[in-house]
């Protein structure tokens, strides 16, 4: 085998390759890609799609004075591989490596940092329009994905950029496979152009007319390999005012690079806004991901010689699988439940009430705006939708929550998964922020379970409400807490007295009560499980007030806004007066790493939380007594 890639430390090696050299090239890059990731864990399957459009696009364009941006960010190993980051691979997504996204100060060839989809088309017409202005004859390329098309964010862009003249070019990555099964009317759309009738028929009449002269029948067939776009008509794209091209084999760099080089040739022409549909296939040169690209989407360690392998031991049951058991078990008890994703049916939990109620199931893509205001139409007429959705992708919908659900007060559940930190993922992905943004909305209502059981109880409480209800819980497993089989709830915005101690009273908001009281075990103080972030328990909090010296707030999102400002704000409210240390994550984006690892670096597990009392509160341990409300 070759040894190309070790002499790659920049796209300016890859250009002096040969173009037969590149195959051979790509090879080495799509085993460097699987045998990092079975090392570190990681996106796999849409990396090993993206192999060679990434040694195309670098082959091509002069990056990085051309512009590269990746949507979404997570097929872009191959790019930091050829991009002078090979060597660090080993500590991608790892605390203090590099990261599983694009990142602008990570490497001038990450020219936008993404990791949320569909933002590339925008970003992309910013920086050619911005070259133009200049005077700079640079080109921007966003890469997309065919999910990440499903969001009205990539047709806004679209519309804009028809009718601007700068260099862009928006590829279309088409592998038919977002995170979840791709769905909706722009799957079909493109399915049509792939299967075609229009084409089948053209290339067809062909066969059939130039079958009696050789010569001519091998150029057709070389058209029909090379140039299937030559017989599709007037697209959607054209429509925007782009020149549509394909679609093309995204795995053959004989047909990638010369499309590559006309299409940069065009745009360095003046013909416009440039649109190519390449089609490309998830797990590409690994069967096994071939075969399950879902499974390898987001892979821990493996062997690549075996494959995945299921532990031996089952492991606890995550708060996602406890949302989706009850989900389904609503399901059956209310036929009025109807469950909303945007795009996200395996990482939310809901492949089996998929398959048990699929009249009542809708994956509306990657567009997080209408799954809000789709839910809201659905609760105006007497259902009850419940929208799983990553807290860090709610963000997205505020402005629908606000106007199109809180204002008209309806009755729906947002079961949001990936609250506080997330680990490997990161900033982009942390839910860091859902207390904040949401307690501030009239008619809204959050409710943060401790553990798995009270994620249950705490969703049919949510559910039976006549407004909507936030559930917050995080990624992964819990302190293994026995859920019940019931639909039974909790009461409504009350929480309860986990332990009893003097001085201090820690109030805890989810799932980090459990080092609150392994910390006030230490201390000697209270805990409270509030339970809810609103309504805040006012009963449980004056009681706290009136028999202690000094409170502490703990929770797993941003200090700013959050829980620990709530208590502040009712204790005013209340003329009480007393010391307060507010704990939580600080004001600023907490990196990729290790959960546990992060949570310590903040000071959020017990012995950083036990820290922080003592250093706050050394006169007040040990003391009894509280302080009444002020005259």
């Amino acid at each position: 085998m070759s040894n190309l890639l070790s002499t790659i430390e920049s796209p300016a090696d890859l250009r002096r390759l040969s173009r037969t050299q590149l195959r051979p090239l790509a090879d080495e890059l799509r085993d460097h890609v699987l045998q990092s990731v079975s090392k570190t864990g990681g996106h796999l399957s849409s990396n090993l799609g993206t192999v060679e459009l990434t040694v195309a696009l670098h082959y091509v364009f002069n990056t990085p004075e051309d512009r590269l941006v990746w949507d979404v960010g997570h097929q872009t190993y191959p790019h930091k591989i050829l991009t002078g980051r090979r060597d660090r691979m080993s500590t991608l997504r790892q605390f203090g490596g590099i990261s599983g996204f694009p990142r602008r100060d990570e490497s001038e060839y990450d020219t936008f940092g993404t990791a949320h989809s569909s933002t590339s088309i925008s970003a992309a017409l910013g920086m050619a329009l911005a070259a133009k202005m200049k005077g700079e004859s640079r080109h921007a390329v966003a890469i997309i994905g065919d999910g990440a098309m499903t969001a009205g964010m990539a047709f806004e862009a679209l519309n804009n950029a028809g009718v601007e003249h700068g260099r862009l070019l928006v590829i279309l990555n088409d592998n038919d496979m977002s995170i979840s099964p791709p769905v909706g009317a722009l799957n079909r759309y493109l399915a049509q152009l792939m299967s075609g009738q229009f084409y089948a028929a053209a290339k067809n009449v062909g066969k059939t007319v130039l079958k009696g002269a050789p010569p001519l029948f091998e150029l057709a067939k070389r058209l029909e390999e090379h140039a299937k776009g030559m017989v599709v008509p007037a697209t959607l794209f054209e429509k925007f005012g782009f020149n549509y091209v394909g679609p093309i084999d995204g795995h053959d760099l004989d047909s990638l690079i010369p499309t590559l080089e006309n299409v940069r040739h065009l745009l360095d022409n003046g013909a416009g806004p440039q649109f190519l549909h390449v089609v490309t296939k998830k797990g590409q040169g690994y069967k096994l991901a071939e075969a399950d690209p879902v499974a390898y989407h987001g892979p821990g360690k493996f062997d690549p010689a075996v494959g995945l392998v299921k532990p031996a031991t089952p492991p606890k049951p995550t708060f996602t699988q406890v949302f989706g058991q009850w989900l389904c078990d609503m399901a059956a008890a209310d036929p009025k439940l109807v469950g909303i994703t945007p795009a996200m049916r395996e990482g939310s939990g809901m492949v089996e009430f998929h398959q048990r109620f699929p009249g009542r199931y809708f994956d509306v893509g990657i567009a997080e705006q209408h799954a809000v205001t789709f839910a809201a139409g659905l609760a105006c007429e007497g259902m009850k939708p419940v929208v799983a959705i990553y807290s860090t992708f709610l963000q997205r919908g505020y402005d629908q929550l606000i106007h199109d659900v809180a204002l008209q007060r309806l009755p729906m559940v947002f079961a949001l998964d990936r609250a506080g930190l997330v680990g490997a993922d990161g900033a982009t992905h942390a839910g860091a922020y859902d207390i904040a943004y949401l307690r501030c909305i009239p008619n809204m209502s959050i409710a943060c379970p401790s553990d798995e059981a009270e994620t249950r109880q705490l969703l049919s409480t949510a559910h039976h409400q006549d407004h909507p209800v936030a559930v917050r819980y995080p990624r992964g497993a819990g302190v293994g807490a026995a859920v019940p089989a019931s639909l039974d709830g909790l009461p409504f915005g009350k929480g309860e007295v986990r332990r009893r101690g003097h001085g201090v009273a820690i109030l805890a908001f989810g799932t980090l009560l459990h080092p609150a009281l392994a910390a006030a075990e230490a201390l000697g103080a209270s805990v409270a499980n509030m339970r809810w972030a609103k309504p805040l328990d006012m009963d449980l909090l004056r009681e706290m007030a009136h028999s202690h010296q000094a409170l502490v707030t703990v929770e797993e999102g941003c200090v700013m806004g959050g829980a620990g400002s709530a208590v502040l704000e009712a204790l005013q409210a209340e003329g009480l007066s007393m010391p307060v240390l507010q704990l939580g994550l600080p004001d600023e984006f907490i990196e990729h790493g290790d959960p546990a690892r992060l949570l310590a670096n903040v000071g959020l597990d017990a012995s950083g939380i036990e820290s922080s009392i003592r250093q706050r509160f050394a006169d007040v341990l040990g003391g009894s007594g509280g302080l009444k409300a002020a005259a």
